[in-house]
């Protein structure tokens, strides 16, 4: 398409994953892809011990080889991935409510990042197989490597509430913040903390957060903050809540091959910068602040 991206459905199939994308309007072009899983690495068989008192299971894996960096599809576009979970329906119109307290609204959030990090990793951890003695029979599993954490990067305020629950899906992560702050008259954002990494290992997931993207001001200076580090855009992902077209374009045109994960695309922006209908400022409902 002329945009350069791609909104696509994700639902799952007998083969895997299945990309579906739709035309939402006329600058999406309808196509279809597919994703591969994540590569693994073999290792050798575990060793088990067992404590007679407490009957927990140890499992120890030892590495035969270097872990193998797990390999998504490659692509030229960047692609918006909208998922048709009726779970992640359901949490986005209680965002939506205005009556929707403080308290309720951040824990909404933290439902709605946790079903959109689950989708954004599908096909993206890096894992490993062993052997496991289970309660009948000795079984072959894959695991996610601890040896290769995701770098989470919250944009705070609001992108770290998305992220509260995402402990619950990522075995392995360590969190790095950005902040940023609005100049209600330029649109601009201006960053006020740096806690990223001076380098990011080579190969190195990114995933960042952010609940809005509505300019993509704030956005284009998270990810570049993490491109001067050694990050490359096609081992960067973003999650959020609703998108606009102004800033999916805007990322299209400066990193094709990136991912964006959200609940929605609403197409308009006012001119204040805010989405409608959007959610407001994330922020300040999450925080209970004006």
């Amino acid at each position: 398409s002329a945009s350069g991206f791609k909104v696509c459905n994700t639902t799952m199939t007998a083969s895997g994953v299945a990309m579906r994308c739709i035309s939402a309007t006329t600058m999406f072009a309808p196509t279809i892809s597919r994703t591969n899983a994540g590569s693994s690495r073999k290792v050798s068989p575990a060793k088990i011990s067992r404590r007679s008192a407490s009957r927990a299971t140890r499992v120890i894996v030892r590495a035969e080889e270097e872990p193998a960096r797990a390999k998504g599809p490659s692509t030229n576009q960047m692609l918006v991935f909208v998922p048709p979970h009726p779970l992640i329906n359901h949490w986005l119109g209680i965002a939506r409510n205005a009556m929707t307290p403080p308290a309720i609204f951040r824990s909404t959030l933290g439902e709605l990042g946790r079903l959109l990090v689950y989708e954004c990793v599908r096909d993206w951890l890096p894992t490993f197989t062993a052997e496991v003695e289970g309660p009948m029979a000795t079984a072959q599993v894959e695991m996610v490597d601890p040896g290769q954490p995701v770098a989470v990067v919250p944009v705070l305020r609001a992108g770290l509430v998305l992220l509260e629950e995402c402990k619950t899906v990522l075995p392995a992560s360590v969190t790095y913040h950005l902040g940023f702050v609005r100049d209600e008259e330029t649109l601009e954002a201006k960053m006020y903390l740096n806690k990223l990494p001076k380098q990011f290992a080579e190969g190195q997931r990114v995933l960042i957060s952010d609940p809005m993207l509505a300019t993509g001001g704030t956005i284009v200076q998270a990810i570049e903050e993490c491109l001067r580090r050694g990050a490359l855009v096609k081992n960067i992902r973003i999650v959020c809540v609703v998108a606009c077209p102004t800033a999916l374009s805007v990322l299209s045109d400066k990193y094709p091959g990136l991912r964006v994960y959200a609940a929605m695309i609403d197409e308009e922006l006012n001119d204040q910068g805010y989405i409608i209908p959007g959610l407001g400022d994330a922020g300040d409902r999450a925080f209970g602040t004006e």
